[in-house]
């Protein structure tokens, strides 16, 4: 794409989300599958994920999508022991206490995804620097990004976390590994399994509940060839659980978890997955997703 070809398109999708951010997802849908999104009767699950963005009570998308005010939730729904220890929450990057963070932790902010520092080692962090960025993380829409307006209603704040070890996992990987349940209405599906993360892309790989893996699911190219021999994690039946728990209610949800030493952590709650746009799925597997996604129009 031309710079100015891109610039126009910048421009085009700037106007769309102040007129209507409706609109401006419709664009994104056109844009990234080559057809118009089916708003009278959608059938995929990325199809559904928009028509509820915009046309369904999103109140408890803000509060859970949030990953500050979602600990309340979990708290509150019996499952307080799966949350990571918690250091602190800020307003402000100016105002964390650096000095009473321990040596390794993880901070970042709550309306988005990225901008996540991992820190092994406080005492090489460049402090100053870090405050600047993290100010201006706090002053960014995430939700303008994609057109997700559940996360502009967030209020920002950043909060540190305890550093889980990667190297205490049930197999070997350069990261956690997430386990992420999809979920619809309290009844738990498959589950995308994400490891190795590193700046050149991340391994994938879906299985269902019972651990069996399924590579028809996921397009060839983005298939991995660790993730087949993925064991399965010893805490899956607790994950499952909690899942099924904290989805009573909602559509579609998906919830991410982490194991550590054998015990489950909660990761977060996605309202929309890729922001309703995903890509490495197959077509069939997508509409089977979708399936499961009962609307209330």
């Amino acid at each position: 794409m031309s710079n100015i070809t891109s610039n126009i398109n910048d421009i085009i999708n700037a106007t769309l989300r102040i007129i209507s951010m409706r609109l401006f997802a419709a664009r994104l849908y056109r844009q990234k599958f080559h057809k118009p999104i089916n708003w009278k009767n959608p059938k995929s699950i990325n199809e559904k994920i928009n028509w509820l963005k915009f046309y369904s009570d999103t109140t408890q998308w803000t509060e859970l999508s949030d990953k500050y005010q979602v600990r309340e939730y979990i708290k509150s729904c019996g499952y307080g022991d799966m949350l990571v220890p918690l250091y602190g929450k800020w307003d402000s990057a100016d105002d964390i206490k650096w000095d009473e963070l321990p040596e390794q932790f993880v901070l970042k902010a709550n309306n988005g995804s990225g901008d996540i520092l991992l820190c092994n080692d406080k005492s090489k962090l460049d402090i100053p620097t870090l405050t600047q960025k993290y100010n201006q993380v706090l002053k960014k829409k995430f939700g303008n990004k994609l057109a997700e307006p559940h996360y502009n209603k967030i209020k920002p704040c950043l909060i540190a976390e305890q550093l889980l070890d990667a190297s205490r996992q049930s197999t070997k990987s350069s990261s956690l590994i997430d386990y992420k349940i999809w979920c619809f209405n309290g009844q738990t599906s498959y589950i995308l399994v994400c490891a190795n993360r590193s700046s050149s892309g991340t391994e994938k790989g879906i299985f269902d509940s019972s651990w069996q893996y399924h590579p028809e699911f996921m397009k060839k190219e983005f298939q991995s060839t660790n993730i087949p021999n993925m064991p399965r994690p010893a805490s899956l039946s607790q994950m499952l659980q909690a899942a099924s728990a904290l989805s009573q209610g909602f559509p579609q949800v998906r919830i991410d978890f982490y194991e550590v030493d054998g015990k489950p952590y909660f990761g977060e709650m996605t309202f929309t997955s890729a922001a309703g746009f995903m890509t490495s799925y197959t077509d069939d597997f997508l509409n089977q997703l979708g399936n499961l996604v009962i609307l209330n129009k």
